[in-house]
């Protein structure tokens, strides 16, 4: 079986605040929260999924809260910027006066590897980007949810090229083309701009990495405002099973096979020190709620509901319920 990565399937990051995260990027950015969840590795905080109408793989931005965390300190060894792809230029438009309304800074659009895009920060410093697809072949993007804040056609519609930067590309550059298949794109402005693109899959912004290497910059340190780690979808078990091995043969450490319900996953870090996951396209979100109401409930996975009095206990409140 030949395994290729379809292109991405999620990215995490960190909040201090669940209750403004949830604010910002419903009500600003009009993402549906699909899966109100905890942090399986620390069930005290919350781990908030938002996405397109059901959360396909590939529109997934999740966030887990690390109440009093520090601020992020951007730097290197880092994934840097999360695109999010919306439908063509002029949406880029709506966006601007959008932004604008809400009191967020942003910086002018500008055309990046050849694509209009407009840079801006969340509350907390998140480094984000809405890149158009006007000019986009590939992977497919999602469907935005029709009862979002933000009109259909203008919705974001998932995940587009996610930018790492690191003091030394080659080593991260082996593994994206030599472990994990991903082809160098030629884009001579992308290279102008010290970017060099990788995809796979079908390509096109949904299964993008942007490398950006930086010899001036110290490590990040990870903060709230800052990104966890980057996950790449396999189409089912078997494949990511396929992975493992193919890791284990390469003699480089990883997690092996992890269960987190709505998807399974394994997890390593690229020689950079970037945590990467590779994670299934199922089951999906629906598996536990019906889908008018994703995210308007604790959704606990089967071995956590056994704890969910005491996980609720320490949980601050999150009224996610909608009219």
């Amino acid at each position: 079986m030949r395994m290729e990565l379809k292109g991405i399937h999620h990215v995490s990051a960190l909040t201090g605040d669940a209750r403004k995260n949830y604010d910002f990027y419903t009500n600003v950015l009009g993402m549906r929260l699909i899966k109100k969840t905890v942090n399986q590795d620390d069930i005290s905080v919350y781990h908030l999924f938002y996405g397109d109408e059901v959360g396909h793989p590939g529109t997934e931005l999740t966030f887990f809260e690390i109440p009093m965390s520090a601020p992020n300190y951007d730097g290197n060894n880092s994934i840097s910027n999360i695109a999010l792809r919306v439908a063509d230029d002029g949406v880029l438009e709506y966006w601007t006066q959008r932004l604008d309304h809400f009191g967020i800074k942003h910086e002018r659009i500008k055309k990046i590897a050849g694509h209009k895009t407009l840079a801006f920060r969340d509350p907390e410093g998140q480094r984000l980007s809405l890149v158009s697809d006007e000019y986009n072949l590939g992977v497919e993007g999602g469907m935005p949810w029709d009862k979002s804040v933000v009109p259909v056609n203008q919705g974001i519609l998932g995940l587009g090229p996610i930018k790492l930067t690191v003091p030394n590309s080659k080593p991260t550059s082996d593994i994206l083309e030599n472990l994990l298949g991903f082809r160098k794109v030629n884009n001579d402005q992308a290279e102008k701009q010290g970017i060099t693109i990788y995809e796979t899959g079908k390509g096109g912004h949904g299964a993008q990495v942007h490398l950006e290497e930086r010899t001036d910059l110290s490590s990040e340190r990870l903060g709230k405002g800052g990104v966890h780690h980057v996950a790449f979808r396999a189409a089912d078990e078997l494949e990511l099973k396929q992975w493992i091995t193919k890791l284990q043969d390469a003699r480089i450490p990883n997690s092996g096979f992890v269960d987190r319900f709505y998807f399974r996953s394994l997890y390593f870090r690229e020689p950079n020190g970037i945590l990467f996951e590779i994670a299934t396209d199922g089951p999906g979100f629906a598996t536990d709620e019906h889908i008018e109401h994703l995210g308007e409930s604790l959704a606990l996975p089967p071995f956590l509901e056994t704890k969910r009095e005491q996980i609720e206990q320490k949980l601050k409140p999150l009224h996610t319920k909608r009219s």
